[in-house]
This record gives structure tokens, C-alpha cells and sequence, in this order.
């Protein structure tokens, strides 16, 4: 199996697609082969200045203690819900330097690799095969990147400083893998509202929340839903705020959540009648397996 990194340098680093694709082998995918971390490291682009964010090893303990938690989990997807609001709080990014793609293919070879081929390797089929991870858990779009979908995740689902709708989104792999496709959860109360069907049950399985997020997105043709529930004005000064503290902030806690910044809640009525719209969306969406009550 992949192992951790030899050689960890003080800070964070970018690392571009074309000099990922040299480390992204054949034998690294299948969990056959480490990754050669000092050549890595030659070619990465290190970090400016001395900004507390860019330290690495904060990133790297929280990464050790997700594999020591959940490596004898029955699946290693549970890890998402607790790593996605510590992985945020941990960084601190704006979303200007989240969309730096280089940013997260260097955290997933240069940091921890070794988790990205736990998290993502799929089972061997027969005796003599290896499973593998796609390439793009290592270096993909952010929907898929083994540590952007759950940054992106954190930021989308939380609730202003409160992270406990991202750990319900997170528990459901295809809310992950279907809602951070669409551009419509960019809107906060959409976002929300979808966690509240989870929430209540309306929506349970994977099929479920596919045939939910379909209906969702084909409505938003047709329906502004930042018009009809309208979130509040964004103000970036708690942002702001909660970078600056980042130097004295204290690990992120392994047992309870994390604080995000201090923003204000979307609005509820916004919030609440999104979900009660999704609800009536979802009960006329055909979903596949999904037998009809009797008299429909």
C-alpha cells in the first residue's frame, strides 16, 4: 500500500497538471508504489511568505489522525463527513485560492497520497488483480479531486460558522458526487434545503438523490431561486476575520466540529420553502426502483 510521504517540507506547495502527471503511475494508482517526495518537492512551487495557512504538517496531523480513525472502518467513505469541516477550518481559504487547482493536486502527492489511494482505491476484482483510484482523485476537477470535493463541500453545505449540514451532506456519496456538479448550489438556500430532504428522510438513497438533483437543477431553468428565496447579502469581513486568526488558532478538534466564520444564516423562510418546494419536486420525479404507491 502507498505509504506517507518520506519527505514532508515546512509548507504547502502548487503543483501544476503537466509536472503531476510524471508522479500519477500506473503502480501509484493500483497503492503499488509511494511517490517519490524529495523529486516532488524539486519541482513543486512552494507557497510565498510565512502566512500560518501554508503550514503543512497542521494538514498532514489531521490527515494521520483520519487514517488512524477510520482505516478499520468498514468503508473508508465514512472519513468524508469528518475530515470535509476540519479539512476547511484547517485551511482557511478563500474561494479565489481554493479554485487554484495546482493548490490541491499538490495536498493530494505531495502531502498525503497515502490517503488518497485508501479513500478512493476501488476493490481488486479476482486474486491476482489490484484495485485502483482514478487519476482525477489525484489531479481532477473539483467535483472529483480527493481533497477539493470536500473543501468545496464544507464551504457550499455549511451553515455560516456552523459545519453540521456539511456532515450530513457528506454521509450520502452521490449528494457529494451530483450536487457540487451543479451551479445552482452555489446559492446557499438551495443548498440547505437539499440537506433538510436528507434530513427528514424525503430523500435516502443514492438513487434518490440523483433523481433529486436532476429535478432541481432542470427547475432552476425556469425558476430563480435566488429570487423566490433570496439569501442575505454575503459580507466578507467575517471571512476576513477568520483568516487573520488562523496564526493562533488551536488544531482543529477531533471530536467535536469546528467553528466556521461567523457569517450570517441564510434566511429560514428561504431556506424552508425551498425544501418544501424540492419535497413536491421529488414526489412527482420518477425515480428508478422506486415503486409507486397504490391509486397513483
Amino acid at each position: 500500500m502507498t505509504s506517507r510521504p518520506e519527505y514532508l517540507p515546512e509548507r504547502l506547495a502548487l503543483l501544476s497538471d503537466l509536472q503531476a502527471a510524471e508522479f500519477v503511475t500506473v503502480g501509484l494508482l493500483e497503492g503499488r508504489d509511494d511517490v517519490p517526495s524529495i523529486a516532488l518537492n524539486k519541482v513543486a512551487e512552494p507557497l510565498p511568505g510565512d502566512d500560518a495557512r501554508s503550514r503543512l504538517h497542521r494538514v498532514r496531523d489531521l490527515i494521520d489522525h483520519a487514517l488512524v480513525r477510520f482505516r478499520g472502518a468498514p468503508r473508508p467513505t465514512v472519513a468524508d463527513a469528518w475530515l470535509a469541516p476540519r479539512l476547511h477550518e484547517t485551511l482557511r481559504l478563500t474561494r479565489r485560492e481554493a479554485a487554484e487547482k495546482s493548490f490541491w493536486t499538490y495536498l493530494a502527492l505531495g502531502v498525503a497520497p497515502d490517503y488518497v489511494v485508501w479513500r478512493h482505491q476501488s476493490e481488486a476484482k479476482g486474486d491476482t488483480s489490484h484495485g485502483r483510484v482514478a487519476r482525477d482523485r489525484f489531479f481532477g476537477a473539483h467535483y472529483k479531486q480527493a481533497f477539493a470535493r470536500l473543501w468545496w463541500a464544507a464551504e457550499l453545505f455549511r451553515e455560516g460558522s456552523d459545519y453540521r449540514p456539511v456532515t450530513v451532506a457528506c454521509s450520502n456519496q452521490d449528494m457529494l458526487n451530483s450536487a457540487l456538479r451543479l451551479d445552482v448550489i452555489d446559492h446557499r438556500p438551495t443548498a440547505l434545503a437539499l440537506v433538510r430532504l436528507l434530513e427528514r428522510g424525503i430523500v435516502r438513497t443514492g438513487r434518490d438523490v440523483n433523481a433529486l438533483t436532476s429535478a432541481v437543477n432542470a427547475a432552476a431553468a425556469t425558476l430563480m431561486y435566488d429570487v423566490v428565496a433570496p439569501d442575505v447579502e454575503r459580507d466578507g469581513e467575517p471571512m476576513r476575520d477568520w483568516i487573520a486568526t488562523a496564526e493562533s488558532a488551536l488544531p482543529s478538534p477531533r471530536e467535536v466540529l469546528p467553528e466556521g466564520p461567523e457569517e450570517q444564516p441564510a434566511p429560514e423562510k428561504s431556506v424552508e420553502w425551498l425544501a418544501g418546494h424540492f419535497a413536491e419536486l421529488f414526489a412527482d420525479t420518477e425515480v428508478r426502483g422506486r415503486v409507486s404507491n397504490a391509486g397513483d
